[in-house]
């Protein structure tokens, strides 16, 4: 049996060389493959401009970066002012000129249109004198989308601006509506043998008003009239409505009629002349010779007394929302208060919150009430709206606490 003829040193060689050579191109199609990815991905092309035969040479994606048949061959260095928008030749034109008169590298931005859709480009150019040639090399760029971005952004930013200047503005006209509409709000009220403190907080803690309101004052005749409501809806809009309900009430109070009847009145008015308007209230008379508290309600939250160490929600009369009928009337109902009482009307938005139930709310606020018994009835109070969950971040809170003193 006879083998084949071992190879010479010649042959060996040779067989190498052809498997390097081999090895090589495959890792060469594998790099060629690689960094034409990585230029789709980057949005990438090269060039090669050679300044002194006049040739160029493109890669695939520059091609395709300037929408260009491959067929038509690149374009040259000079004639590339000619495919860029006009109000961007100028720089182009500086780039070109530090990089072929200076043999400086450099870089520009600049858009072109390509098949009618304008594309930003950034070019960044490098002159190079190899074996007596002088060339340019350079990398180009699409990166429209980056521009998009940042114009999307600056867009948003812009809208977000003008949306902050606007509500700064109307907190500036809420304010200025309020210091009108309500003076002196939070301040303590002295009247005949009462002590009243008010906490009003808007929604969110944010500077303004909303359709919150209350009123305490002193008849001829020596009764109180204390009232708290609350207009549905938030803004300049609510405060208008609000604004017409109080000055209306305030009005109609004088006339000493119950409560009941006023709240007749103020039905009437939302009912006929503010459509689409809402709104909630509670009406009292409080007599200081007998300490008899008569009120009346539309559709809000009856009022809490605290007596001897024990908060309880009175019961309240019938009584619908303002502008929701005529055909349902409303009820008075009485309470006698004692020295040392505490009589506590407040709006919806102290108790409620998006994320419990209301009846949570009530008893917590029952729960605080209880320590409103003191000399500091002002921190009392905001003891209490903490307590029963602190600034409601989507409705105004409005608070009227009526101490009865001797």
């Amino acid at each position: 049996m006879t083998g084949s003829a071992p190879l010479t040193a010649a042959e060996m060689v040779q067989r190498l060389r052809g498997e390097l050579d081999e090895h090589m191109a495959v890792e060469r199609e594998l790099l060629t493959a690689r960094l034409a990815h990585a230029a789709r991905l980057g949005n990438l092309g090269w060039a090669e401009w050679n300044l002194q035969t006049g040739e160029s040479a493109w890669s695939e994606h520059a091609y395709a970066i300037f929408g260009r048949d491959p067929h038509e061959g690149p374009i040259h260095l000079r004639d590339l002012l000619a495919h860029v928008e006009a109000v961007d030749r100028a720089g182009l034109d500086r780039l070109l000129r530090t990089v072929m008169q200076h043999a400086e590298p450099g870089q520009a931005e600049f858009r072109i249109r390509r098949q009618g859709e304008v594309r930003n480009l950034r070019a960044a150019l490098e002159p190079l004198a190899t074996g007596g040639r002088a060339t340019v090399h350079g990398v180009i760029q699409d990166i429209t989308g980056w521009r998009q971005a940042e114009q999307a952004v600056s867009e948003s930013r812009r809208q977000l601006l003008e949306i902050s200047e606007q509500a700064a503005e109307e907190r500036h006209l809420s304010v200025a509506l309020r210091d009108a509409i309500m003076p002196d709000l939070g301040v303590a009220v002295d009247l005949p043998h009462t002590r009243i403190e008010v906490r009003y907080v808007p929604a969110g803690m944010k500077a303004g008003l909303g359709g919150d309101w209350y009123d305490a004052t002193t008849l001829p005749d020596g009764r109180v009239v204390l009232t708290i409501g609350d207009v549905s809806g938030h803004g300049v809009p609510a405060i208008a409505q609000m604004a017409r309900l109080r000055h209306a009430l305030i009005g109609l109070a004088t006339t000493g009629e119950p409560p009941e009847r006023l709240l007749t009145w103020l039905n009437d008015l939302v009912m006929h002349r503010l459509a689409e308007t809402t709104a909630t209230a509670v009406i009292g008379h409080l007599d200081p010779a007998t300490g008899v508290f008569t009120w009346s309600q539309a559709g809000h939250p009856a009022p809490i007394l605290v007596r001897d160490g024990t908060a309880v929600q009175l019961d309240p009369p019938a009584g619908v929302l303002l502008g929701a009928t005529l055909a349902e009337p409303y009820e008075p109902a009485r309470v006698e208060l004692r020295e040392g009482d505490l009589l506590l009307l407040f709006t919806d938005g102290l108790v409620e919150r998006r994320a419990r139930d209301i009846d949570e709310g009530l008893a917590l606020a029952l729960e605080a009430a209880v320590d409103l018994l003191g000399d500091d009835l002002g921190a009392g109070l905001d003891r209490l709206i903490e307590a029963v969950g602190g600034p409601n971040p989507e409705d105004d809170t409005c608070v009227l606490a009526i101490g009865v003193l001797g």
